[in-house]
């Protein structure tokens, strides 16, 4: 696929991942001293990631900056606290949207699956946060700025670290494996949800 190497203000997911590696040490040392993250503090997720995949992506307002999620405590102890990159789009457009979820009993697999947008009317969403581990596909950013403080992002972000914005977004075969997300609004068009258990549970993952 072609860089766009002639038009200012977009870039390619590979070079822009690869213009994060330098950053990433740094920014993991930050968020394991943060205090609180950018998620209000009386939320707690799981602990178990989920996956999300779709063919198309296409965000407004797109921000990323980095975050921490913490897991339930027991006995009076506190969760275990995981480092995230967290992403928010003011509005997206989500197609042929797929969401799974793994949770395997005793000698017994399940996956929860969730389909939307598969037709001509994607799925979507407003005011979007996702917190993730991790992120693949093909991107084209609009206008992208990278290296901003994070706290011009989000007042509620860790001060001094990395942060970046664009007015649009376009990723092509979305993987995502993520531990929250939470939306204003998420309309799914065409919702389809499934629990495939035993052998109907193989191969039912987004990815």
């Amino acid at each position: 696929m072609k860089e766009h190497l002639d038009q200012p203000g977009r870039t390619r997911w590979r070079r822009f991942a690869a213009m994060m590696l330098p950053a990433t040490a740094a920014v993991g040392a930050i968020l394991f001293g943060m205090s609180s993250g950018a998620i209000a503090a009386d939320v707690t997720v799981s602990g178990q990631t989920f996956k999300i995949g779709a063919e198309r992506l296409e965000g407004d307002g797109f921000k990323q900056y980095g975050g921490i999620v913490r897991e339930k405590g027991k006995d009076g102890k506190p969760g275990a606290v995981h480092p995230v990159a967290l992403s928010e789009i003011a509005s997206a457009d989500l197609y042929d949207l797929c969401q799974s979820v793994r949770a395997d009993l005793p000698g017994l697999p399940v996956v929860l699956t969730i389909n939307a947008g598969q037709g001509k009317e994607p799925a979507r969403a407003k005011d979007l946060l996702i917190a993730m581990d991790s992120l693949g596909g093909n991107a084209t950013f609009t206008n992208i700025r990278i290296g901003r403080d994070a706290t011009d992002l989000n007042p509620t972000a860790q001060a001094g670290s990395f942060g970046q914005n664009s007015d649009h977004v376009t990723i092509t075969d979305l993987q995502q494996v993520s531990r929250y997300t939470t939306a204003a609004t998420f309309n799914l068009t065409g919702l389809r949800l499934k629990v495939n258990v035993g052998d109907d549970a193989k191969g039912k993952e987004c990815f």
